[in-house]
């Protein structure tokens, strides 16, 4: 079948899918009341009360990153700027080797107590004596974190580095008065969140769904406006996806196929999306400890053989594009370098490169059209995917439909998110579908792709670098970078970084995510927008607390407007 028929066929039966799961589903439930926002984040058959902001993030419910705690500063990724939150200032002394933090007066705990310097050094403290806490590794650069009053802190670096103190103030704050006698804070599950967030209350908690309720004493005089986050448990995209259609959700992030044709035609006046290229780029990782992917030829030909065009046109409604051989998404726009861009031939789709690159690296393609390692193997490989994630499934079927063109026998499987992400952060695959990591220059998305530093033993849960690839050109170069302050000498770094990244192929990118987020402004007003691109519109955008701007933003939708 060709292209455009695959298309087509798949396009077609998924969008029909959908409507026709619409045109069964006649019942509408009852509006929640004025002032309850109800969302749809993350994807569970059954909610696990968990609201600790140390763990993973795949651990703790949302808004427990953004939401019920908060960060010092937040990181507005469509402006481009740090806005400052639980602390006001921030600035370099000592030669680049203190950074100094100072914080927000007036601010309190949802249990009353003062907030102060003394919770961050805390914090920080956790995060030294529990490693597993140190989501950001913030203690691999950090000498000491010192109170040196009720609001201002001193973070000693044992060397210098920039990086740094984007990381420093991402970290979210929990209260030393409420964690000192926390035994275990790893496994903890804080069932009973004492925050300095907008939403702190659990007013209810099962394991169908769960409520927030307001701060009433929120540092932000007047906010939030809503009074209550309501999150019901739903299983997959498809039963997210009906709940949003049929009013029963206000803000979304998932993948919702044909979006203006099943979500917005049927409200026009209330259903609205915003899908900026800005959220991180998904790739295609090769676990490079294993042969043949430790080899640079064949990563470039597993990426030739690939049809980005149908891809993006098949798993994604064209809500993307086809990455370039940075994988920079467009939120680094201003750091791409135009000669790397170009010299990345390799990301276009041509089989008969990639069949000849796979020639060169001696594996040969029988008389039954299936390749051979030299030692006589066949290549069998499955693709790992999230199940109930259909855009990627959909991707990794077009990926290994182009695999098994070029002589490569591969097929998709799925498994249910933590299965997946335990296997893909031990680097227990071949092929994954995968996300990359986003900072507020692209160091930290280079770094955890190629930085020797990040390369994990296979066995031991990795951050991030799941394909297990260190450069050695790369390394130097993301070390230069830690210790230029000057933006002009980091835009000349980052374009060697990616002409290293454009050389060495370490990961393949697909395409720039884009940042799914659906609203429906019949009830709650504020949401950011094309026409008001205030804030990223996704709820998925917790890490450096972006999605605090929009929960102190949103309001009940006055009656008559």
């Amino acid at each position: 079948m060709a292209p455009r028929a695959v298309r087509v066929v798949v396009v077609l039966a998924t969008a029909a899918a959908l409507a026709f799961a619409i045109a069964g589903c006649a019942r509408r439930r009852e509006a929640p009341p004025s002032g309850v926002l109800v969302v749809s984040q993350e994807q569970q058959g059954s909610w696990v009360r968990n609201f600790n902001p140390l763990t993973t993030a795949t651990a703790a419910r949302w808004p427990t990153m953004a939401g019920i705690y908060e960060p010092l500063f937040v990181f507005n990724s469509v402006k481009g700027t740090s806005v400052p939150w639980l602390a006001t200032a921030r600035e370099w002394r000592e030669g680049n080797r203190v950074f100094r933090v100072t914080m927000r007066a007036g601010v309190r705990w949802s249990d009353g107590q003062a907030f102060t310097a003394r919770d961050v050094a805390f914090t920080f403290g956790l995060l030294k004596r529990f490693p597993a806490l140190d989501r950001r590794g913030v203690w691999g650069f950090l000498e000491s974190v010192k109170a040196v009053d009720e609001h201002t802190v001193d973070f000693r670096f044992k060397r210098i580095f920039i990086p740094g103190a984007d990381e420093i103030v991402a970290q979210q704050i929990v209260p030393e008065h409420d964690w000192s006698s926390v035994k275990d804070p790893v496994s903890f599950a804080n069932e009973h969140p004492v925050a300095t967030g907008p939403f702190t209350v659990v007013k209810t908690f099962e394991n169908q769904v769960y409520e927030l309720g307001r701060n009433p004493d929120y540092w932000q005089a007047g906010l939030p406006k809503l009074e209550t986050l309501r999150f019901p448990a739903y299983p997959g995209n498809d039963r997210a996806n009906l709940a949003l259609v049929f009013d029963e959700v206000d803000w979304a992030g998932n993948f919702v196929p044909a979006i203006d044709r099943v979500f917005v035609n049927r409200r026009p006046d209330a259903h609205g999306y915003w899908f900026p290229l800005t959220g991180s780029s998904i790739f295609l990782y090769a676990n490079t400890t294993r042969a043949p992917f430790d080899d640079v030829r064949v990563r470039k030909a597993l990426s030739m053989a690939i049809d980005r065009e149908l891809l993006v046109d098949v798993a994604l409604y064209r809500y993307s594009k086809p990455a370039d051989a940075t994988g920079l998404s467009d939120a680094y726009s201003t750091w791409r370098d135009s000669i790397a861009v170009a010299s990345g031939d390799w990301v276009h789709h041509d089989a008969t490169r990639a069949a000849a690159l796979l020639d060169e690296a001696g594996i040969k393609r029988g008389a039954d059209g299936k390749r051979r390692l030299p030692d006589g193997k066949a290549l069998n490989y499955e693709i790992y995917a999230v199940s109930g994630w259909s855009d990627w499934v959909r991707a990794a079927q077009v990926i290994a439909r182009g695999l098994r063109e070029v002589g490569i026998d591969a097929t998709v499987r799925t498994y249910d998110f933590s299965a997946w992400f335990q296997r893909v952060q031990e680097g227990n695959f071949d092929l994954t579908l995968g996300w990359s990591f986003e900072g507020p220059t692209p160091y930290t998305f280079y770094q955890w792709l190629m930085a020797a530093a990040t390369v994990k033993p296979t066995g031991e849960a990795s951050m991030g670098n799941w394909h297990r690839y260190g450069s050695a050109a790369a390394t130097r170069a993301l070390a230069a970078f830690e210790v230029e302050a000057d933006s002009l000498a980091q835009h000349r770094l980052c374009a060697e970084l990616q002409r290293v990244f454009v050389a060495e192929a370490p990961a393949i990118p697909l395409y720039p995510n884009p940042s799914w987020a659906e609203y429906n402004t019949a009830r709650t007003e504020g949401f950011p927008s094309r026409e008001d691109p205030y804030a990223d519109a996704s709820p998925n955008k917790y890490d450096r607390g972006e999605v605090l701007l929009v929960l102190t933003r949103l309001a009940p939708r006055q009656v008559g407007r």
